[in-house]
Protein backbone atom coordinates (compact mmCIF):
# COMPACT_ATOMS: atom_id res chain seq x y z
CA UNK A 1 0.00 0.00 0.00
CA UNK A 2 1.37 3.19 -1.21
CA UNK A 3 0.21 6.61 0.96
CA UNK A 4 0.90 9.59 -0.12
CA UNK A 5 0.93 13.35 1.68
CA UNK A 6 1.12 16.91 0.63
CA UNK A 7 1.96 20.28 2.35
CA UNK A 8 1.20 22.73 0.31
CA UNK A 9 3.01 26.24 0.08
CA UNK A 10 -0.09 28.18 1.78
CA UNK A 11 -0.07 25.56 4.55
CA UNK A 12 -3.16 23.24 3.11
CA UNK A 13 -2.46 19.58 4.19
CA UNK A 14 -3.86 17.08 1.82
CA UNK A 15 -3.34 13.24 1.51
CA UNK A 16 -3.76 10.48 -1.60
CA UNK A 17 -2.13 12.88 -4.00
CA UNK A 18 -2.00 11.38 -7.35
CA UNK A 19 1.23 10.82 -8.65
CA UNK A 20 1.12 13.89 -11.48
CA UNK A 21 0.08 16.70 -8.43
CA UNK A 22 3.43 15.79 -6.72
CA UNK A 23 5.04 17.37 -9.00
CA UNK A 24 3.22 21.18 -9.01
CA UNK A 25 5.65 23.70 -7.85
CA UNK A 26 2.78 24.86 -5.40
CA UNK A 27 4.11 21.67 -3.10
CA UNK A 28 6.09 22.48 -0.47
CA UNK A 29 7.05 18.94 0.36
CA UNK A 30 5.50 15.71 0.15
CA UNK A 31 5.73 11.84 2.40
CA UNK A 32 4.91 9.08 0.28
CA UNK A 33 5.03 5.82 2.33
CA UNK A 34 5.27 2.03 1.17
CA UNK A 35 3.76 0.14 3.79
CA UNK A 36 4.07 -4.03 2.68
CA UNK A 37 4.37 -2.93 -0.43
CA UNK A 38 3.83 -4.98 -3.54
CA UNK A 39 6.04 -6.19 -6.41
CA UNK A 40 4.57 -3.45 -9.18
CA UNK A 41 4.14 -0.78 -6.00
CA UNK A 42 8.51 -1.70 -5.40
CA UNK A 43 9.07 -0.75 -9.05
CA UNK A 44 7.79 3.07 -8.70
CA UNK A 45 11.01 3.66 -6.67
CA UNK A 46 12.84 3.52 -10.08
CA UNK A 47 10.34 4.65 -12.14
CA UNK A 48 8.85 7.56 -10.66
CA UNK A 49 12.02 8.69 -8.19
CA UNK A 50 14.56 7.06 -10.06
CA UNK A 51 16.60 6.54 -7.48
CA UNK A 52 19.73 4.43 -7.30
CA UNK A 53 19.99 0.81 -7.73
CA UNK A 54 21.41 -0.05 -5.21
CA UNK A 55 19.30 2.09 -2.68
CA UNK A 56 16.23 0.43 -4.37
CA UNK A 57 18.01 -3.19 -3.37
CA UNK A 58 18.47 -2.49 -0.56
CA UNK A 59 14.87 -1.97 0.45
CA UNK A 60 12.98 -4.09 -1.49
CA UNK A 61 15.82 -7.15 -0.56
CA UNK A 62 13.65 -8.47 2.78
CA UNK A 63 16.51 -9.21 5.07
CA UNK A 64 17.39 -7.29 7.81
CA UNK A 65 20.00 -4.46 6.74
CA UNK A 66 22.24 -3.00 9.24
CA UNK A 67 20.90 1.06 9.74
CA UNK A 68 22.98 3.03 7.87
CA UNK A 69 23.35 6.50 6.21
CA UNK A 70 24.27 6.53 2.51
CA UNK A 71 24.34 10.28 0.47
CA UNK A 72 23.31 10.26 -3.01
CA UNK A 73 23.13 12.70 -5.65
CA UNK A 74 19.69 14.39 -4.52
CA UNK A 75 18.87 12.81 -1.78
CA UNK A 76 19.99 10.82 1.20
CA UNK A 77 18.78 6.81 2.20
CA UNK A 78 18.83 5.46 5.66
CA UNK A 79 18.10 2.23 7.00
CA UNK A 80 16.50 2.39 10.89
CA UNK A 81 15.70 -0.01 13.00
CA UNK A 82 12.48 -0.14 15.53
CA UNK A 83 12.10 -2.60 18.24
CA UNK A 84 9.06 -5.36 18.30
CA UNK A 85 8.51 -5.25 22.01
CA UNK A 86 7.06 -8.88 22.45
CA UNK A 87 9.62 -11.17 20.01
CA UNK A 88 12.40 -7.92 20.49
CA UNK A 89 13.36 -8.70 16.94
CA UNK A 90 14.45 -5.44 14.60
CA UNK A 91 11.95 -4.38 12.04
CA UNK A 92 13.61 -2.26 8.93
CA UNK A 93 12.48 1.17 8.25
CA UNK A 94 14.11 2.66 4.75
CA UNK A 95 13.95 6.54 4.43
CA UNK A 96 14.73 9.07 1.20
CA UNK A 97 15.24 12.51 2.36
CA UNK A 98 15.41 15.01 0.56
CA UNK A 99 14.81 19.34 0.47
CA UNK A 100 11.13 18.24 -0.66
CA UNK A 101 10.33 15.27 -0.09
CA UNK A 102 10.30 11.87 2.19
CA UNK A 103 9.91 8.12 0.98
CA UNK A 104 9.76 5.74 3.88
CA UNK A 105 9.78 2.12 2.98
CA UNK A 106 8.86 -1.08 5.42
CA UNK A 107 6.99 -4.27 5.09
CA UNK A 108 6.50 -4.22 8.42
CA UNK A 109 3.30 -2.45 10.42
CA UNK A 110 5.01 0.34 11.47
CA UNK A 111 3.19 1.95 14.74
CA UNK A 112 5.26 4.62 14.90
CA UNK A 113 5.22 5.73 11.43
CA UNK A 114 1.47 5.42 11.27
CA UNK A 115 1.26 7.65 14.97
CA UNK A 116 3.27 10.49 12.87
CA UNK A 117 1.52 10.68 9.79
CA UNK A 118 -2.29 10.87 11.21
CA UNK A 119 -0.21 13.79 13.81
CA UNK A 120 1.24 15.52 10.88
CA UNK A 121 -2.22 16.91 9.93
CA UNK A 122 -2.83 18.18 13.46
CA UNK A 123 0.70 19.76 14.13
CA UNK A 124 2.33 22.82 12.42
CA UNK A 125 5.52 21.57 14.09
CA UNK A 126 5.38 18.74 12.02
CA UNK A 127 4.88 20.53 8.43
CA UNK A 128 8.22 22.61 8.47
CA UNK A 129 9.50 19.48 6.37
CA UNK A 130 10.89 16.22 5.81
CA UNK A 131 13.62 16.48 8.10
CA UNK A 132 11.04 17.43 11.14
CA UNK A 133 8.97 14.45 10.57
CA UNK A 134 12.11 12.52 10.06
CA UNK A 135 13.15 13.19 13.83
CA UNK A 136 9.52 12.59 15.07
CA UNK A 137 9.60 9.25 13.88
CA UNK A 138 12.98 8.29 15.26
CA UNK A 139 12.34 10.01 18.49
CA UNK A 140 9.58 7.85 18.80
CA UNK A 141 11.23 4.73 17.82
CA UNK A 142 14.69 5.34 20.08
CA UNK A 143 11.82 6.02 22.77
CA UNK A 144 10.18 2.73 22.19
CA UNK A 145 13.22 0.73 22.97
CA UNK A 146 13.29 1.84 26.33
CA UNK A 147 10.63 -0.23 27.73
CA UNK A 148 12.19 -3.42 26.41
CA UNK A 149 15.39 -2.16 28.33
CA UNK A 150 14.12 -1.53 31.37
CA UNK A 151 12.05 -5.04 30.90
CA UNK A 152 15.26 -6.53 31.19
CA UNK A 153 16.37 -4.47 34.12
CA UNK A 154 13.26 -5.78 36.31
CA UNK A 155 14.17 -9.47 34.96
CA UNK A 156 17.41 -9.03 36.37
CA UNK A 157 16.26 -8.14 39.77
CA UNK A 158 14.09 -10.62 39.80
CA UNK A 159 16.50 -13.26 39.75
CA UNK A 160 19.03 -11.17 42.11
CA UNK A 161 16.44 -10.98 44.69
CA UNK A 162 14.71 -15.00 44.16
CA UNK A 163 12.05 -13.46 45.71
CA UNK A 164 10.13 -17.05 44.57
CA UNK A 165 13.35 -19.34 46.42
CA UNK A 166 14.37 -21.32 42.67
CA UNK A 167 16.79 -23.38 42.70
CA UNK A 168 20.22 -22.38 41.54
CA UNK A 169 19.89 -24.44 37.72
CA UNK A 170 16.54 -22.20 36.85
CA UNK A 171 17.84 -18.86 38.19
CA UNK A 172 20.70 -19.55 35.54
CA UNK A 173 18.42 -20.37 32.78
CA UNK A 174 16.87 -17.41 33.30
CA UNK A 175 19.32 -15.12 33.57
CA UNK A 176 20.55 -16.92 30.07
CA UNK A 177 17.70 -16.01 28.15
CA UNK A 178 17.43 -12.38 30.18
CA UNK A 179 21.18 -12.03 28.50
CA UNK A 180 20.24 -13.15 24.98
CA UNK A 181 17.20 -10.50 25.02
CA UNK A 182 19.76 -8.06 25.82
CA UNK A 183 21.51 -9.12 23.06
CA UNK A 184 18.79 -8.59 20.69
CA UNK A 185 18.21 -4.94 21.91
CA UNK A 186 22.15 -4.08 21.70
CA UNK A 187 22.18 -5.59 18.25
CA UNK A 188 19.76 -2.75 17.73
CA UNK A 189 20.63 0.12 19.49
CA UNK A 190 24.19 0.33 18.95
CA UNK A 191 23.85 0.62 15.11
CA UNK A 192 20.89 3.04 15.50
CA UNK A 193 23.90 5.00 17.71
CA UNK A 194 26.19 5.09 15.11
CA UNK A 195 23.62 6.24 12.50
CA UNK A 196 22.98 9.23 14.52
CA UNK A 197 26.60 9.92 14.81
CA UNK A 198 26.88 9.98 11.52
CA UNK A 199 24.05 12.26 10.96
CA UNK A 200 24.79 14.67 13.25
CA UNK A 201 29.22 14.78 12.87
CA UNK A 202 29.81 13.92 9.22
CA UNK A 203 29.96 17.00 6.73
CA UNK A 204 27.74 16.38 4.30
CA UNK A 205 25.05 15.58 7.00
CA UNK A 206 21.70 16.36 5.81
CA UNK A 207 20.67 17.81 9.44
CA UNK A 208 20.06 21.34 9.75
CA UNK A 209 21.26 23.89 12.37
CA UNK A 210 17.77 24.35 13.64
CA UNK A 211 17.12 20.60 13.99
CA UNK A 212 20.55 19.76 15.09
CA UNK A 213 19.29 19.81 18.70
CA UNK A 214 16.58 17.66 18.19
CA UNK A 215 18.64 15.12 16.98
CA UNK A 216 21.05 15.49 19.54
CA UNK A 217 18.73 14.39 21.74
CA UNK A 218 17.46 11.47 20.20
CA UNK A 219 21.63 10.60 19.95
CA UNK A 220 21.61 11.38 23.36
CA UNK A 221 18.58 8.99 24.41
CA UNK A 222 21.12 6.41 22.29
CA UNK A 223 23.65 7.14 24.54
CA UNK A 224 21.95 6.33 27.85
CA UNK A 225 20.42 3.28 26.42
CA UNK A 226 24.15 2.20 25.42
CA UNK A 227 25.23 2.84 28.96
CA UNK A 228 22.53 0.73 30.22
CA UNK A 229 22.70 -2.34 28.50
CA UNK A 230 26.63 -1.90 29.28
CA UNK A 231 25.79 -1.85 32.78
CA UNK A 232 23.12 -4.44 32.54
CA UNK A 233 26.10 -6.95 31.17
CA UNK A 234 28.40 -6.48 34.01
CA UNK A 235 24.90 -6.76 36.15
CA UNK A 236 24.23 -10.25 34.74
CA UNK A 237 27.84 -11.82 34.41
CA UNK A 238 28.16 -10.81 38.38
CA UNK A 239 24.79 -12.43 39.36
CA UNK A 240 26.21 -15.47 37.14
CA UNK A 241 29.24 -15.32 38.77
CA UNK A 242 27.63 -15.03 42.20
CA UNK A 243 25.14 -17.96 41.65
CA UNK A 244 28.40 -19.97 40.49
CA UNK A 245 30.26 -18.97 43.67
CA UNK A 246 27.28 -20.02 45.57
CA UNK A 247 27.21 -23.54 43.81
CA UNK A 248 30.68 -23.82 44.44
CA UNK A 249 30.83 -23.42 47.86
CA UNK A 250 27.62 -25.42 48.47
CA UNK A 251 29.43 -28.32 46.66
CA UNK A 252 32.58 -27.64 48.66
CA UNK A 253 30.20 -27.50 52.16
CA UNK A 254 28.92 -30.82 51.13
CA UNK A 255 32.46 -32.59 50.49
CA UNK A 256 33.75 -31.08 53.48
CA UNK A 257 30.61 -32.70 55.45
CA UNK A 258 31.82 -36.29 53.87
CA UNK A 259 34.92 -35.93 54.62
CA UNK A 260 34.34 -34.86 58.42
CA UNK A 261 31.94 -37.72 58.40
CA UNK A 262 34.65 -40.44 56.31
CA UNK A 263 37.56 -39.35 59.13
CA UNK A 264 35.92 -39.91 62.61
CA UNK A 265 34.27 -43.31 61.01
CA UNK A 266 37.45 -44.45 59.82
CA UNK A 267 38.97 -45.57 63.13
CA UNK A 268 35.75 -46.66 64.37
CA UNK A 269 35.03 -49.24 61.20
CA UNK A 270 39.03 -49.88 61.93
CA UNK A 271 38.84 -51.18 65.33
CA UNK A 272 34.82 -52.90 64.43
CA UNK A 273 36.53 -54.44 61.65
CA UNK A 274 39.59 -56.01 63.65
CA UNK A 275 37.51 -57.27 66.57
CA UNK A 276 34.49 -58.71 63.94
CA UNK A 277 36.98 -61.18 62.55
CA UNK A 278 36.03 -63.96 65.14
CA UNK A 279 39.86 -65.88 65.45
CA UNK A 280 39.87 -68.11 67.80
CA UNK A 281 42.58 -66.53 69.71
CA UNK A 282 41.80 -62.96 70.49
CA UNK A 283 42.52 -62.56 74.04
CA UNK A 284 40.08 -59.55 74.31
CA UNK A 285 37.62 -61.39 73.27
CA UNK A 286 37.41 -63.37 76.53
CA UNK A 287 37.59 -60.09 78.93
CA UNK A 288 34.01 -60.25 80.95
CA UNK A 289 34.34 -55.95 79.96
CA UNK A 290 35.46 -56.31 76.33
CA UNK A 291 32.04 -54.92 74.75
CA UNK A 292 31.68 -51.93 76.92
CA UNK A 293 35.46 -50.92 76.70
CA UNK A 294 35.54 -51.42 72.62
CA UNK A 295 32.55 -49.11 72.56
CA UNK A 296 33.97 -46.83 75.49
CA UNK A 297 37.18 -46.52 73.07
CA UNK A 298 35.18 -46.18 70.15
CA UNK A 299 33.71 -43.18 71.45
CA UNK A 300 36.27 -41.38 72.91
CA UNK A 301 37.90 -42.07 69.20
CA UNK A 302 35.05 -40.19 67.89
CA UNK A 303 34.83 -37.26 70.52
CA UNK A 304 38.43 -36.79 70.13
CA UNK A 305 38.07 -36.25 66.44
CA UNK A 306 35.17 -34.31 66.83
CA UNK A 307 36.59 -31.59 68.79
CA UNK A 308 39.83 -31.72 66.69
CA UNK A 309 37.81 -30.78 63.25
CA UNK A 310 35.54 -28.19 65.83
CA UNK A 311 38.85 -26.34 66.85
CA UNK A 312 40.26 -26.71 62.85
CA UNK A 313 36.72 -24.85 62.51
CA UNK A 314 35.45 -27.61 59.94
CA UNK A 315 32.14 -27.09 61.71
CA UNK A 316 31.84 -23.57 59.99
CA UNK A 317 30.45 -24.81 56.55
CA UNK A 318 28.09 -22.80 54.29
CA UNK A 319 28.33 -19.73 56.07
CA UNK A 320 29.74 -17.81 52.90
CA UNK A 321 26.89 -19.17 51.01
CA UNK A 322 24.27 -17.51 53.74
CA UNK A 323 25.88 -13.92 53.45
CA UNK A 324 25.13 -13.31 50.36
CA UNK A 325 25.51 -9.95 49.03
CA UNK A 326 22.89 -7.90 46.64
CA UNK A 327 23.06 -5.36 44.83
CA UNK A 328 20.55 -3.79 42.71
CA UNK A 329 20.95 -1.30 39.50
CA UNK A 330 18.29 0.86 39.36
CA UNK A 331 17.79 3.95 36.56
CA UNK A 332 16.05 7.10 36.45
CA UNK A 333 12.89 6.43 34.24
CA UNK A 334 11.85 9.00 31.91
CA UNK A 335 8.16 10.11 32.39
CA UNK A 336 5.70 8.25 29.38
CA UNK A 337 5.25 10.64 26.12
Amino acid sequence: MIQTIAIWKDGTVETSVGWKRLQSPDIAWYWVDYSQPTVEEQQTLQKKFRFHPLSVEDCVEKYVQRPKMDVYDGYTFFVFHALHQKTLDSLELNCFVSSNYLVTFHYDALRDVQNVWHKIKKSEDLQRGPMTVLHEVIDRMVDDYFPAVYRVEDDLNAIEDNRGGEDTQELMERLFDTRVYMSKIRRTVLPMRDVLYRMLYTERSPVSKERRLFYQDVYDHLITLVEMLESFREFSADIRDNYLSINSDKMNSIMMTLTVITTIFMPLTFVAGVYGMNFVNMPELQLPYGYPLVLAFMLVIALVFTLFFQRKGWFRIGRAAKQKRKRRVTFRRPPPR
